[in-house]
């Protein structure tokens, strides 16, 4: 007959016991303090990333609230603050010119397909020849007039800093798309900042067509892409809505020193 165990032992195994259990449940809400603390961590870095618990750098206003300046794509794209927006200059109204620009915000994939079409237009029409006039048809590059003053902000991205135009805070109303002869963009700037310049729309049976010259070539070259009817595209309007269509513009102009633009969708 086996001896009892004394009172001594079954109080260490009761202590065994006790103690082994609180070392489980230390262990246990370790673990889940531990888990906790990991997907906050996880929650504050998306929210990071996405730009929601970034210092907001404060908004200036640059250019005149008379003027009119032009930010011109350079076919770089940047993905900021979760959305992938256009790269290239502003062209404010005295005729300073700003590198490293982010248009954010409304029609920023609008600038972007517009952009790979003028792209694709070049591809197309460089090293080829007007046929009326014997010119060498030129390359076009599209660019966005915003009336007023433009709201732009300063963002660090992997070592560079950009000027970041918030594209929400300007009204729709008081933003253009043009493209023309790339080495025009400047002067245009400076043309729509002119007090006395005037712009006048060119019918479809102007003689300016046959102008042996940039601008008659350029004009031909609008017009050919014009009648051309394999160009679709997605019109973005203001709306919100869509609408497939083919690739057009809404008006030719000219300005007084015969440079010439169109004005897009």
């Amino acid at each position: 007959m086996a001896s009892p165990r004394p009172p001594y032992a079954q109080g260490a195994d009761s202590a065994a016991q006790a103690s082994s259990s609180a070392r489980r449940g230390g262990r246990a809400r370790l673990y889940a303090v531990i888990g906790a603390v990991v997907i906050v961590i996880v929650i504050l870095a998306a929210l990071y990333a996405g730009g929601a618990l970034r210092p907001q750098a404060p908004v200036h206003y640059l250019g005149s609230p008379s003027g009119y300046e032009a930010f011109v794509p350079n076919g770089q794209t940047i993905n900021y603050s979760g959305q992938t927006d256009p790269v290239g200059d502003l062209i404010l109204s005295n005729g300073t010119t700003l590198h490293d620009v982010i248009w954010n915000g409304q029609y920023a994939s609008t600038i972007i397909n517009n952009h790979n079409q003028i792209v694709q237009l070049n591809g197309q029409f460089v090293g080829q020849t007007d046929p009326i006039n014997n010119q060498p048809y030129v390359p076009l590059q599209d660019l966005y007039v915003i009336k007023g003053q433009v709201p732009v902000e300063q963002a660090t991205i992997n070592g560079q800093t950009y000027y970041v135009i918030e594209a929400n805070k300007i009204n729709p109303a008081d933003i253009a798309g043009f493209y023309t002869y790339d080495k025009w963009v400047s002067n245009f700037v400076a043309a729509m900042n002119t007090p006395g310049t005037t712009a006048a729309v060119i019918p479809g049976n102007s003689p300016v067509y046959d102008w042996a010259n940039v601008t008659g070539t350029l004009i031909y070259e609008t017009h050919q892409e014009h009648m051309r009817q394999d160009y679709q595209e997605t019109r973005q309007y203001s709306n919100g809505q869509t609408q497939q269509g083919q690739w057009h513009t809404k008006q030719c102009y000219m300005d007084t020193m015969d440079h010439f633009l169109e004005e897009l969708y």
